[in-house]
């Protein structure tokens, strides 16, 4: 569990704030602040943003990461496509909690995982990119490291232990 002894759920609204900022931070605050706006008064609300960046694309997917695909094909398909022939595959994973206090007060909290895009999916848990991003120090990719490894060292992961130390400031 990311954040040990939060009673987190989900808002059951039927739409949520559309992806149009040009942070992971705007989009973690929009997201935050929508929840602020349609849930209980004496919450608090945490939003997120994450996407995979790839240095050889200019940092793209970054933001869109979830909106990558083109129609009719998978966002793994695509990034590998566009990866074929470059060598230098450095990438780095992103993700930006945002959490709104009743009062309004604001904390933040982000995580950077660094590595680089393998040649192929490999492995079985996870999900998005986690088949074809292998970590710095690692030679198997996220999913096959695994859920238990994930929990620990993922972007969301130092995302969440940022955003407590900030609490405690």
């Amino acid at each position: 569990m990311l954040l040990p002894d939060w009673d987190l759920e989900p808002l059951g609204a039927a739409e949520f704030p559309p992806e149009t900022g040009d942070s992971y931070y705007e989009n973690a605050r929009a997201k935050a602040l929508f929840g602020r706006s349609v849930g209980p008064g004496d919450a608090w609300m945490l939003g997120e943003d994450s996407g995979v960046e790839v240095e050889a694309l200019g940092g793209a997917p970054g933001i869109r990461s979830a909106r990558y695909a083109l129609e009719g094909e998978r966002a793994i398909e695509r990034l590998l496509g566009e990866l074929r022939e470059v060598e230098d595959r450095a990438a780095r994973y992103v993700c930006e909690l945002l959490l709104v206090a009743p009062d309004g007060r604001e904390l933040r909290g982000t995580g950077v995982l660094r590595g680089r895009i393998a040649g192929e999916p490999r492995g079985s848990e996870g999900f998005g990119y986690d088949p074809v991003f292998v970590p710095e120090g690692e030679e198997r990719t996220v999913a096959e490291l695994g859920d238990a490894w994930k929990s620990r060292n993922s972007h969301r992961a130092r995302a969440a232990r940022a955003l407590l130390a900030a609490l405690d400031t």
